[in-house]
């Protein structure tokens, strides 16, 4: 038999190395209370919380602690009692609210959050804010858009995105005529200027997308969104896709190069035999993801999914 070289050997496993090889992200092992329906994710010093959509017909949003990451157990919701302005733009809203995100910026916490009432866009997205997410006291930051029964899209699901100079901006959007973006001034956290249209399905009957994440990397906005349907169980089609832009602003498009506003959307998770329906995602400093799906062998229940994320050569996430 013929031997192989040492040096061989040594520039095979060089080249081995310098192949790029797929990447799996982690799983976490989350354990303890894992219920929830659109999170998003953040630490404070060695604090873990988890902010999501409250219980249905039960008042508040949804909020869930762990001291190592992993191990989650339940604290009191937010809104346990409605205030009384949200009426006054979403008379008929559901007792709970929907899809929180959370973001620390300039010294504060800022949790955007939703009223509506489901399958309506008259709705509103609304802000509390905080110095300290431990201390539980939140100040009422009130309204930041709306929208009603003649709009042509859903003030819903808000995101908060810091961009590279610094600026603050709000994404949003559901159904109707897709994902909108704006400015927010620094001070109050509310829009300033113009909207931008930056995601659409036009071609899918309803405009099926949701739920934006953006995020800055390497000279690239990533649009995260969720495609089709959520919140029924095992036979919800829910899925996340993305695309990138230059510009925070736009034009997104997908790896095949084809504008998120036409369509657009390289599929990053569309679930699997036990975990049905995943989406609602929000990415958190570049290297974690986090979003829900419905256990198909616990009947269902919306659970909270953590993965690292990776990217690859070209400047693509995958996990």
């Amino acid at each position: 038999m013929k031997m192989v070289k040492p040096f061989v050997w040594v520039m095979i496993i060089f080249l081995m190395l310098a192949i790029p090889q797929p990447a799996s992200g982690a799983f976490w092992n989350v354990t303890g209370e894992k219920m929830i329906h659109d999170p998003s994710l953040i630490k404070e010093g060695n604090t873990w919380y988890v902010f999501g959509t409250g219980e249905a017909n039960k008042n508040g949003i949804r909020v869930l602690r762990s001291d190592n990451g992993t191990n989650w157990y339940t604290t009191p919701v937010i809104f346990p009692t409605a205030p009384s302005w949200w009426k006054t733009y979403v008379p008929n809203h559901e007792s709970n609210q929907w899809a929180p995100d959370i973001q620390y910026y300039n010294g504060r916490y800022w949790l955007y959050y939703s009223v509506s009432s489901f399958g309506s866009n008259n709705s509103l997205i609304g802000l509390l804010s905080t110095h300290s997410i431990s201390s539980g006291q939140w100040r009422d930051d009130g309204l930041v858009v709306r929208s009603t029964s003649s709009s042509n899209f859903n003030a819903i699901d808000g995101d908060l995105v810091i961009d590279k100079d610094g600026n603050p901006w709000l994404s949003y959007g559901s159904f109707w005529s897709g994902i909108k973006l704006t400015r927010l001034d620094k001070n109050t956290m509310k829009p300033t200027g113009s909207v931008y249209s930056i995601a659409s399905r036009p071609n899918i009957p309803n405009n099926p997308i949701e739920a934006p994440s953006i995020t800055y990397r390497n000279g690239y906005y990533y649009l995260f969104v969720s495609f089709d349907r959520c919140c029924n169980g095992v036979n919800s089609t829910y899925k996340i896709a993305y695309g990138r832009s230059k510009n925070i602003t736009g034009p997104y498009v997908d790896k095949n190069g084809v504008s998120m506003m036409n369509g657009g959307g390289t599929i990053l998770d569309a679930g699997n035999d036990v975990w049905k329906g995943p989406g609602h995602q929000d990415v958190y400093n570049n290297n974690i993801i986090i979003r829900h799906a419905y256990d198909a062998t616990n009947n269902g229940m919306p659970t909270m999914l953590i993965n690292d994320l990776y990217w690859d050569s070209q400047g693509w996430p995958s996990y």
